[in-house]
């Protein structure tokens, strides 16, 4: 009797060891395959945010009316602007090919929801009158080249052409068949056109200000829409003649009118007592600072009311307003700085020194032969010149640099590089990098006797 309780507890005692031991290694393993640990923790830490953002009430009645591509009812401070562009394009409800037109203004002046506006009205009256009117609107910036331009005036007027794979002369042909065969009037417009004339020069804008001439049954009318007031500088003279027989230039908004499209669109993004009077009158001041650029003062107003949202305050303040600023600033160009492979950042700090050497506008040749200065200096192996080009374009396409091509007469086109941002932020992005913090006051050998002439 006694054996069998003895072997009993034995027993019992083995058991409980066995368990033991089984759930350590369960919980080894589970942690190290990151089962059941932290990533439901995880789960449970976004279940209470999320729970927490549906039960607090919202302060935003509609967030999407202070988005970029929002279109409002009223455009205030741009009365005669409509005035004068509805006047252009209303020959359009008679049949009529109206004024190839261009626009000119600084981001955030009202240039792309005004022509909108405008166009949108005149398709709505075409369609009632029957005037066989049709509109395309292409962001060239998106689009980057003539092919996909093209490819979308084709989708417009049901010509069929794939996605790539077509010489760009075909793909032109078939929006010609496809757009004569429609017998209708067609708008074309191309916004921030001065991105891809930069990019690729102004074949596109040639081949559309002459299409008229091989049309029969249709017309088309051009409607180009630029950020660069000095865009006249890229075209060819047979070019400009054509495009610009009418030209508006959209000003910046000043404090004050940047006031009143805040508080438009404030009653349609906001609950009411949500905003007050100050926030509204820091927004203005400091996006008038900034050109008058109405799109950065509606991005200050949406971020500070989803920070405000965050906190559950449920008005938005001068200090979110503030908030907000700092936080668009620093994350935009730190961040992009930052995160540039190592030789975008080298390519970078030769435009920064070229610079400093009072050469304002370089070209290709100018900084690769500072870039493999660099690289020796730093024991790198250099790329290529076609890959540095490369590397240019990508800097060119985030804003850090500015890039053109000018017409050399006889000696063909080149591009002239600039740097995009100002130079303390470079200094400011380079000063916690180790290895390219010492370049920024590095002399090339390569500029030794530069002049200011050269730029």
């Amino acid at each position: 009797m006694l054996r069998f309780r003895f072997s009993a507890c034995f027993i019992q005692f083995f058991v409980r060891e066995f368990l033991f031991l089984f759930k350590l290694k369960v919980r080894h393993y589970t942690r190290k395959l990151n089962i059941g640990g932290p990533s439901m923790d995880a789960s449970r830490l976004l279940d209470n945010v999320f729970e927490r953002f549906l039960k607090t009430p919202s302060i935003f009645k509609d967030r999407e009316v202070l988005r970029h591509d929002y279109v409002p009812e009223k455009l205030p401070h741009r009365e005669e602007q409509i005035r004068y562009l509805g006047e252009i394009v209303a020959p359009a409800l008679r049949g009529s090919r109206c004024s190839n037109l261009f626009i000119y203004g600084k981001t955030g002046t009202g240039k792309t929801a005004v022509i909108k506006y405008v166009l949108g009205r005149l398709s709505h009256r075409a369609h009632e009158f029957g005037a066989p009117v049709k509109v395309c609107y292409v962001n060239c910036r998106l689009a980057g080249t003539e092919y996909r331009v093209f490819s979308s005036l084709c989708d417009a007027v049901g010509a069929e052409v794939p996605f790539t794979g077509l010489a760009v002369g075909e793909v032109f042909d078939r929006f010609k068949m496809g757009l004569d065969s429609s017998r209708r009037l067609f708008m074309v417009v191309l916004d921030e056109i001065d991105a891809l004339i930069k990019a690729r020069g102004d074949v596109l804008l040639y081949e559309l200000t002459r299409i008229n001439e091989n049309l029969r049954y249709s017309r088309v009318s051009l409607v180009g829409i630029s950020n660069d007031l000095r865009f006249k500088e890229f075209l060819d003279p047979r070019v400009l003649s054509s495009l610009s027989e009418e030209e508006v230039v959209f000003r910046p908004y000043d404090a004050a009118e940047l006031q009143d499209i805040l508080r438009d669109r404030a009653r349609l993004a906001f609950h009411d007592s949500v905003l007050s009077d100050g926030a509204v009158s820091l927004c203005a001041a400091l996006a008038a600072a900034e050109h008058g650029d109405a799109r950065r003062a509606l991005d200050l107003l949406r971020v500070a009311g989803e920070l405000a949202e965050r906190e559950g305050s449920k008005g938005i303040s001068e200090d979110h307003i503030r908030r907000a600023e700092k936080r668009i600033e620093h994350d935009r160009m730190a961040e992009a700085l930052r995160n540039l492979p190592p030789h975008s950042k080298i390519v970078l700090c030769s435009v920064y020194l070229l610079g400093k050497s009072n050469v304002s506008s370089a070209i290709t040749g100018d900084i690769y032969e500072i870039y493999c200065e660099l690289c020796r200096e730093l024991g790198l192996t250099s790329l290529t010149q076609r890959r540095v080009s490369g590397l240019i374009n990508e800097l060119d396409v985030i804003g850090i640099l500015n890039s053109r091509v000018v017409s050399m007469g006889r000696y063909g086109r080149t591009k002239k590089i600039r740097l995009g941002i100002a130079r303390s932020i470079i200094r400011e992005g380079f000063a916690t990098d180790d290895r390219l913090g010492r370049l920024i006051n590095y002399a090339p050998k390569c500029l030794a006797g530069t002049s200011s002439s050269r730029s």
